[in-house]
């Protein structure tokens, strides 16, 4: 924050701007979760070690109606609203808004905004207080990226601004963005702050959870992407092609067509909801952050990539003897070079994939993958010019990122292995016995009985899908935590081998789930936990 402070000063006062003396950022992280029974959520043992379900059939509705999302909160998820609030605010933490989420069981709070470091500090209370009040109204609170495979995962939005001490918003465009020079500036200098370390933002938004979600169901995809809105994206095209922006878009009316319905204007800038970093209005909403995660690491990374962005720019500014001309040459050369980060269409669509590896953008699909980014000697300059972690914290960073996966991913695994010998394997034993104990007293009154025997059939094939897939698994995870001298190697060997061994272990269990009677089955399924809060 100090480093974005000094640098932004220094553009301010090449602007003529003496009055202000401060400027800092803000952020308003909107934090999604779910609320599922306490009594479920006990029955189940990988919610209580790994915080997602580990085995799961998907019940026969999921979100297609999006009946949860449009519909009204239940009195008992909004009683433990009610109390969240009031708890909050004794905290002094202003949360205000609060509905439901896609996925059903999901939720989402948002706090009014504040400085980064106060904010940072705010939803770490949050995300406490959260667990703590559920426990009240018998409830548990799932902070996990992908409780739930099948349906939404739960992001954290880090809505991002910068402003002054005397109330200037520095990301406000204004009615006319084409005329306001200071904030084309500050614009295409983030353009250029993104482009540049897109690797470091990546990073910030990495962890084993968020691995789950990130590509669709409203979360953005791993590919680093600006959108600007059809506004800001025609001033830049203007500026890019002709040298001159003479216009700007301004939102239209909506006119229904009935007389009984007042006429709105519809909002010119709009959102992405595919994109990662979105400009909405007047800030940036980096949605990949991930539910579970502290938002220090993005806003450390995004304070720091902007700060050297615009100390860039002010060297170059600062010595031009035109300054007028200087700017806008330099707002035309930083939209030329960095245009390519800017992407306004579908972010899950394939057509982007391919388009933005015809650009030359990073796609990169994991933690362990990411990680590399603080051992990047330009990213290791960076932050030691400004003084705000020296390369000795990043190399500490990156071991512990590598540590805390292959930690998490060992623990998944062997709560796996714990589920399925010990509760899923004797269900279905059990229940085959018994159906075939019926199955031969039939045969014996005489009755066809070749239904009954295509059932066990198909579960004894499954089954014995599953033990093979455990014993395969179980000797990966060995083999990984045979690495652990090596945090690097390991975590790879977590993310590459036992990662994939245990969607083979998934996928045999979860057949089994819908063929083994459900009075059989060791622990509440998905229909139990997520319809019935």
């Amino acid at each position: 924050m100090e480093a974005v402070n000094t640098q932004a000063l220094r553009i301010l006062r090449l602007f003529g701007n003496t009055t202000s003396t401060k400027v800092t950022t803000s952020v308003g992280p909107e934090q999604e979760y779910f609320l599922v029974d306490k009594k479920d959520y006990e029955k189940r043992k990988d919610l209580i070690l790994t915080g997602r379900t580990l085995f799961g059939a998907m019940p026969p509705k999921g979100q297609e109606l999006d009946d949860h999302y449009f519909g009204t909160v239940r009195e008992r998820v909004l009683s433990y609203m009610n109390d969240l609030n009031v708890e909050l605010w004794k905290l002094g933490i202003t949360a205000k808004t609060q509905h439901n989420e896609v996925a059903p069981c999901q939720h989402e709070l948002a706090p009014i905004y504040g400085t980064t470091n106060v904010g940072t500090d705010h939803n770490q209370l949050v995300m406490e207080t959260m667990k703590r009040v559920a426990e009240r109204h018998d409830l548990a609170c799932l902070l996990h990226e992908k409780p739930f495979a099948g349906v939404n995962g739960s992001g954290k939005h880090n809505n991002w601004s910068m402003g002054t001490d005397d109330g200037i918003n520095l990301l406000d465009p204004g009615k006319t963005p084409h005329e306001n020079v200071q904030f084309l500036l500050i614009l295409t200098a983030i353009l250029k702050a993104v482009d540049e370390h897109a690797d470091l933002l990546r990073l910030s938004a990495s962890s084993a959870g968020n691995d789950h979600r990130l590509g669709a169901n409203e979360a953005p995809p791993a590919i680093i992407s600006v959108f600007l809105g059809e506004q800001l994206d025609d001033v830049l095209k203007q500026l890019d092609t002709t040298g001159e922006a003479t216009s700007s878009i301004q939102g239209k009316t909506y006119e229904s067509g009935v007389s009984t319905l007042p006429s709105f204007m519809q909002d010119a800038t709009d959102r992405n909801r595919t994109s990662p970093f979105a400009f909405t209005g007047n800030k940036f909403e980096f949605r990949m952050v991930g539910s579970t995660q502290s938002i220090a690491t993005p806003n450390i990374i995004l304070n720091t990539i902007v700060a050297d962005s615009l100390c860039q720019i002010a060297d170059e500014l600062e010595k031009a003897d035109n300054f007028e001309m200087a700017v806008h040459d330099k707002i035309k050369e930083l939209i030329a070079k960095h245009k390519r980060i800017i992407f306004n269409g579908d972010g899950y669509s394939e057509e982007w994939v391919k388009e933005a590896e015809r650009r030359g953008l990073p796609n990169i699909k994991s933690l362990v993958d990411a990680v590399a980014a603080y051992e990047d000697e330009k990213n290791i300059a960076m932050f030691e010019k400004f003084n705000v972690l020296s390369r000795a914290e990043l190399e500490s960073r990156a071991e512990i990122y590598y540590e805390n996966y292959a930690k998490q991913i060992n623990i998944e695994a062997k709560t796996m292995l714990d589920m399925a010998k010990k509760q899923i394997i004797p269900a279905v034993m059990k229940y085959s016995a018994d159906t075939a104990k019926g199955v031969n007293e039939l045969k014996a009154a005489g009755v066809d009985t070749s239904v009954q025997e295509k059932i066990l059939i198909d579960i004894a094939k499954e089954l014995k899908e599953l033990t093979v897939a455990c014993e395969k698994l179980a000797e990966l995870d060995e083999k990984a935590l045979a690495l652990e001298y090596d945090m690097d190697k390991a975590a790879h060997c977590f993310h590459d081998e036992v990662f994939a061994a245990m969607n083979e272990v998934r996928t045999p269990a979860d057949k089994l789930e819908g063929l083994v009677g459900k009075e059989y089955w060791p622990f509440p399924q998905y229909e139990d936990i997520l319809f019935y809060v």
